[in-house]
């Protein structure tokens, strides 16, 4: 349901935008640094719309690569402590949540 609200979501931003894009058609003097150019304000709605969802993805992908590299160095991490733990004979105690949010361990029996 949650996927369903963010692509419902992003059809009607585009609709909009599409819709405000086509509204103003007018030419527009454009300051690329060096050149001034006329375009029509249509194409420069759409290229900056493009360029934001570009820029805003690119930064999305950076970060969960940047956190899926953090979670692989913690998980090797882990196991390095377990097989030290395990080496000098020191049981390891794992913890887990019951459906109400309690920490119980794993050792205790259930009722």
């Amino acid at each position: 349901m949650k996927g369903q609200t963010y692509v419902i979501l992003a059809i009607i931003l585009v609709i909009i935008v599409a819709i405000f894009a086509v509204i103003n058609v007018d030419p527009v003097e454009v300051n690329y640094l060096f050149v001034t150019q006329e375009s029509p304000l249509i194409l420069v709605i759409l290229f900056s719309v493009l360029m934001g969802g570009i820029i805003t993805a690119s930064v999305g992908t950076m970060r969960i690569y940047r956190l899926q590299r953090e979670i692989k160095l913690l998980k090797t991490e882990n196991v390095t402590l377990s097989q030290r733990l395990d080496e000098n004979g020191i049981p390891i105690q794992s913890e887990k949540k019951d459906f109400k949010g309690d920490i119980e361990d794993n050792n205790t029996p259930t009722k």
